[in-house]
C-alpha cells in the first residue's frame, strides 16, 4: 500500500465530477487500499478518490473510535436512494481543507446503495456520523465541497485562506 498526496482546496481537480468505476479490478481494489491507508494516516474518517486525483466514484470510510476495531467501508458508484426529512446541523470538516470546519445541515439518515470492494451490490441505511459522512464524501464526487453548503462570506475566508497557505509554502 502506498500513502497519495491528498488534494487542498482550492483546487480545480477537487470541483471534477467523478465517472463510474466500470468493473471492480485488481487496479481499483489496490487504489482503495491506498485511499484507506492514506486516511488513516492523515487521519480523517473518510476520504473520496478526487481528493487523491483519481476521478472515479469512489471512497473509503471508517468512523470507528480510536482503540476500537477498525471498520473500513469500501464504497464504490454509490448512488442515495432515500433521505430521510429530518435534518441535522454537523460540524463538518475535510481532509481537502485542514483545520477548518464549519456546520453543514444535510438529512440525517440516508440509504445508500454501492459496490463493495469485491463488485458486490450492497446497501447501507445510515444515521448520525456515518450518514453525515457519506453524504460529505459523495459531495466529493459531484465536486462539491462541505464549504458550497455554507454562507459565501464563510467559504470565501476559508478558501482565501487556504490559498495564502499554498502561496506560503509554494515560496518556501
Amino acid at each position: 500500500m502506498a500513502l497519495l498526496p491528498i488534494l487542498i482546496a482550492p483546487d480545480p481537480v477537487l470541483e471534477t465530477v467523478s465517472t463510474p468505476v466500470d468493473a471492480v479490478t485488481d487496479e481499483v481494489r489496490q487504489q482503495l487500499d491506498d485511499m484507506l491507508e492514506t486516511m488513516y494516516a492523515a487521519p480523517g474518517i473518510g476520504l473520496a478518490a478526487i481528493q487523491v486525483g483519481i476521478a472515479k466514484r469512489m471512497l473509503v470510510i471508517d468512523i470507528s473510535r480510536d482503540g476500537d476495531e477498525k471498520q473500513p467501508l469500501y464504497i464504490i458508484n454509490p448512488e442515495i436512494t432515500w433521505v430521510s426529512d429530518d435534518d441535522q446541523l454537523y460540524e463538518e470538516g475535510c481532509l481537502s481543507l485542514p483545520e477548518h470546519y464549519a456546520e453543514v445541515e444535510r438529512p440525517a439518515e440516508v440509504k445508500v446503495s454501492y459496490l463493495d470492494r469485491n463488485g458486490e451490490k450492497q446497501e447501507l441505511h445510515a444515521d448520525g456520523l456515518l450518514a453525515v459522512c457519506l453524504q460529505h464524501e459523495m459531495d466529493h464526487l459531484e465536486g462539491i465541497l462541505f464549504v458550497d453548503h455554507i454562507s459565501a462570506l464563510k467559504r470565501n475566508m476559508i478558501l482565501r485562506k487556504l490559498l495564502k497557505q499554498k502561496r506560503f509554502a509554494a515560496a518556501g
